[in-house]
């Protein structure tokens, strides 16, 4: 076997990067786009495009009979999905396969055992990995939610099995409030997800977000390639991503990393995937398992030197894995700004046409953007235009570095969140690394009294 054009199924910045990673490799590409997304770079720099819909989502990115038959028109071997859309969607995966074109993601049933949460939490536990205390499984009643919540105590966090992005989600300080709190979530992932399946978790107080990296040949070999800090999010949504963790020692990286890693290998893991963790007082809890590339990945890439998706190409086209643990090693730090078309501070969108760009440039500096001055940022997708990742031999030499290229970046046309990270990188806790997930929101609140 031997992968000779790449469909892309995704648009944006995403696409790019997997372009750019395919032409590095001899591969050739073909972009899929939108009506919308005519004039993207992706599509532009492709070697092949192929239109497959109107600007809504469900009628394009997300249309998988539109998808195969471009990728069969194209005479494409292989399809990467990036992340978002169709990239955890196990029957999409299963489909790709059924046509004899090579998926470039994880095995179709460890996508669908790690989408379901409840299915998921399972499995990790299983495989070793440290979970938040809660129940076994679906919680069906309210008799039932009431008990596990008596023996893990007050609060508790009532979840969606399914979905994600805080929906379907509510905390319940106490006993009075779960009945009604336990209703809502239910109705939110219904009406959000097409199924109200919940379960409950203790609920910890002031947490931080750490994914470690996972790499598998599928045939039962597995690597880690270290962790990533989350916690700087709103809305479970996260703003910037750092690696290493500035709070995590070299022994529990290691430590945990090892877990991962033989948990993967264990699963008989494909290809990328990512195990994220609350972490408190020096206790890792597992909460979920992406079975895709991150948007985040480029940090990681910045202190391994190893380009992810070069790697998922390589293992979905049947080879090892370039390396093995012993010959990874992680020097210096990393960090990313998300970069929306949005208000900084009431994050409202902005769409629209970019009138004047210029990337940051210089040593150790990384923009991962489809932007380009006269280009029109449609408003039917999410707001993400650019990711902006800066690297430096310590944590401080990287911050330094980090304001002075956003400093350079220019965004015209639109409003963008780039004065929201420049702020950010003038507070003392994120300067000296003392955050956790509920500090930016916290942060934000206390500039609006």
């Amino acid at each position: 076997m031997s992968i000779s054009r790449i469909l892309i199924a995704n648009r944006g910045e995403i696409a790019l990067r997997i372009h750019r990673a395919a032409h590095e490799m001899g591969i050739e590409t073909v972009a899929v786009h939108s009506t919308a997304d005519a004039e993207a770079m992706h599509v532009r720099l492709a070697d092949h495009a192929v239109c497959i819909g109107p600007p809504p989502a469900g009628d394009s990115y997300l249309n998988i009979a539109n998808i195969i038959s471009a990728a069969e028109l194209a005479q494409a071997d292989a399809i990467h999905p990036g992340y978002g859309f169709l990239s955890e969607n196990a029957r999409f995966a299963e489909i790709v396969e059924a046509h004899d074109i090579v998926w470039i993601g994880p095995k179709p049933e460890h996508i669908r055992t790690m989408g379901d949460k409840v299915a998921a939490k399972k499995t990790a536990g299983e495989l070793g990995l440290p979970l938040v205390p809660g129940s076994a499984g679906a919680v069906d009643s309210i008799d039932e939610a009431r008990r596990v919540a008596a023996e893990i105590g007050y609060p508790v966090l009532v979840k969606a099995a399914s979905g994600g992005g805080g929906r379907g989600m509510k905390v319940v300080p106490d006993e009075d409030q779960l009945e009604s709190l336990m209703s809502q979530a239910k109705t939110e992932a219904k009406n959000a997800f097409g199924d109200d399946t919940v379960y409950i978790e203790k609920y910890l107080g002031n947490p931080r977000h750490i994914e470690f990296q996972v790499f598998g040949d599928g045939r039962g070999n597995a690597i880690h390639l270290g962790e990533r800090d989350c916690s700087l999010q709103r809305r479970h949504q996260k703003v910037l991503e750092e690696a290493p963790s500035p709070v995590l020692s070299e022994e529990d990286r290691m430590r945990m990393g090892g877990i991962c890693a033989d948990a993967m290998a264990n699963m008989g893991y494909r290809g990328a995937g990512t195990i994220e963790f609350l972490w408190e007082n020096g206790e890792f809890y597992f909460i979920e398992m992406n079975t895709r590339l991150q948007v985040e990945h480029p940090v990681t890439e910045a202190i391994t030197g190893i380009d992810l998706v070069r790697e998922q190409i390589r293992i979905a086209d049947g080879k090892n894995l370039s390396c093995a643990q012993d010959d990874i090693t992680f020097t210096g730090h990393a960090i990313e700004c998300r970069i929306n078309a949005e208000d900084p501070f009431t994050f409202a969108p902005s769409p629209g046409k970019v009138s004047h760009y210029h990337a940051a440039g210089g040593m150790h500096v990384r923009v991962d953007s489809g932007l380009y001055a006269g280009y029109s940022i449609p408003p039917y997708y999410d707001s993400m235009i650019a990711k902006l990742i800066v690297y430096g031999r310590t944590r401080e030499r990287c911050i330094m570095r980090l304001k002075r290229a956003l400093e350079e970046m220019v965004i015209e046309g639109v409003k963008t969140s780039i004065p929201l990270h420049q702020q950010l990188l003038e507070q003392e806790d994120v300067l000296s690394g003392d955050y956790s997930i509920k500090w930016l929101e916290d942060w934000l609140r206390e500039r609006e009294v």
